[in-house]
């Protein structure tokens, strides 16, 4: 089963902390914070290193490649989504951090722990972009 892609989605609400995750998103650039003291990698974004506490933080590129660690399939919704099933995932960033995220363009029953995974962007009736992540380029899945 082909995971849709709906019209109705609900928006994501940014803050001062969040504001330069999404704007690089907007660019099509996955970021993720780079401690300048210890040379952790984390997300989600906040002033500080989650690892040693240090606020030396910077957002840095990522390479946008992952694997995915689990996910769960979304059936039936009360909240603002037209588009059903879909499903939302952990995945691992070959950069170190564990994201959630939704995979998109990949069969449901495709779906395997470790799957190579990369970072596409959806682009929402409103115009506002969004990481996702879809099949790796090269990766076959049976059916």
């Amino acid at each position: 089963m082909e995971v849709p892609s709906g019209p109705h989605r609900p928006t994501v609400d940014t803050d001062t902390d969040t504001e330069a995750w999404w704007t690089a998103v907007q660019d099509r650039t996955l970021m993720v914070h780079t401690c300048g003291s210890c040379g952790q990698r984390s997300l989600y974004v906040r002033p500080f290193c989650p690892h040693c506490w240090s606020e030396d933080v910077q957002l840095t590129p990522a390479s946008g490649h992952a694997r995915l660690y689990t996910w769960t399939v979304i059936r039936q919704n009360a909240a603002p989504f037209d588009a059903t099933p879909y499903v939302v995932a952990m995945v691992d960033l070959t950069d170190g951090p564990r994201l959630m995220t939704v995979i998109q363009d990949c069969d449901i029953d495709d779906l395997r722990a470790g799957m190579e995974l990369a970072v596409a962007y959806r682009d929402d009736d409103d115009g506002f972009v969004v990481p996702v992540f879809v099949p790796a380029p090269g990766v076959t899945t049976p059916g």
